[in-house]
């Protein structure tokens, strides 16, 4: 006698949930990684931690961007333009200077 296959849940809201708040917390400990390589580097006196902090200033301008496009306010447009341009310049800086 074979078994019945399996049914596969419904995929609903609490799922939904569950997987932003996987990807909330993932970025939280990438953000928490990258500030202590930061720190590491400048240190030790690596050129890196102008590369890895441009991520930073990356990942605040797209937080700022995102909540500007949802509130349209413009204080977070400006502050996200203004941390988009600061990671720029500093990871066009260690591509050139290294």
């Amino acid at each position: 006698m074979q078994n019945p296959p399996r049914e596969r849940p419904v995929r609903d809201e609490r799922d939904e949930m569950i997987d932003r708040d996987a990807k909330n917390w993932s970025l939280e400990l990438v953000v928490c990684a990258t500030q202590v390589l930061t720190v590491i580097c400048a240190v030790k006196g690596n050129s890196a931690w102008k590369g890895s902090l441009s991520l930073l200033f990356f990942g605040v301008a797209a937080g700022l961007l995102y909540k500007y496009g949802q509130y349209r306010e413009k204080p977070y447009l400006y502050v996200g333009l203004v941390s988009l341009a600061i990671g720029l310049a500093l990871i066009i800086w260690f591509a050139v200077t290294g």
